[in-house]
């Protein structure tokens, strides 16, 4: 199966994409034809959130086949017979093992002592691992307020002077890393996008922030717009259906 999603625009290619694949048979590849990276990284994205399978090559300067591969419900079937045959030869060696049993009685008593000192031994072992676990859970707590996404449309704060509107911008950002209570998500678009790339004041703020999880996100047509699509210097590149998905399914959007 293929399509020529070249000259569309986001979102169309992932759009129409994910109807392919929701109709075909499993274990069908779909070849998409696009004519740019950013198209390339959504489709890749979109089929990893879907766990299909994914490769790209680049066929010439301006066009990129994508090949996703609808998941197989094959396997599953054959790993259901397969467990059938397995049941089946453990209960033969079930039955095998009657005979065995016996002896494997009088050697378990025999084992007794060993066994209670290998408990204590795990239990002491227990101890440790259940302190080592309690320290990593309390390294990096989770301080991001599900639900809640934070837009940047612009590289300003405000309307009016256009040097002020970027230095609040800066500040807002940098204010927004030190909140006790982080966003799950940061959308980027329109003249936002440059915030996330090289040269950009609030870099390091929103690398401080998807260090603890925060999920930073730009829109993919927006940086071809602006030329900026081989400078994105924190998180990933989004597209227009996912920024959509985000914006409805958020309990709290803050706009600065």
């Amino acid at each position: 199966m293929r399509l020529d999603e070249r000259g569309k625009q986001c979102p169309l290619p992932v759009i129409e994409a994910k109807k392919a694949l929701e109709k075909a048979e499993p274990g069908t590849v779909l070849e998409v034809v696009v004519d740019n990276e950013i198209a390339v990284q959504n489709l890749k994205k979109m089929a990893f959130h879907k766990g299909f399978e994914s490769v790209s090559q680049k066929v010439s300067g301006q066009e990129f086949i994508v090949s996703i591969t609808a998941a197989s419900l094959g396997s599953g079937e054959e790993a259901f017979k397969a467990e059938g045959k397995v049941i089946q030869a453990g209960i033969e060696a079930s039955k095998a093992a009657g005979t065995i049993g016996r002896a494997g009685i009088e050697a378990q008593k025999a084992a007794g002592n060993v066994g209670q000192a290998g408990i204590e031994v795990q239990k002491a072992a227990g101890n440790v691992g259940q302190a080592g676990a309690e320290e990593e859970t309390s390294c990096q707590p989770d301080i991001r307020d599900k639900g809640t996404v934070v837009i940047l449309s612009s590289d300003q704060m405000g309307q009016g002077d256009e040097v002020l509107g970027r230095l609040l911008m800066k500040g807002f950002v940098y204010a927004l890393a030190k909140q006790d209570r982080l966003p799950e998500t940061v959308l980027l678009y329109n003249g936002g996008a440059s915030l996330s790339c090289e040269g950009s004041d609030s870099l390091e703020d929103l690398r401080e922030m998807e260090a603890q999880g925060v999920e930073v996100l730009t829109c993919g047509t927006c940086l071809n717009h602006y030329g900026l699509a081989e400078k994105l210097a924190v998180g990933s590149v989004t597209n227009m259906y996912e920024i959509a998905e985000r914006m409805t399914g958020a309990k709290k959007l803050v706009r600065p």
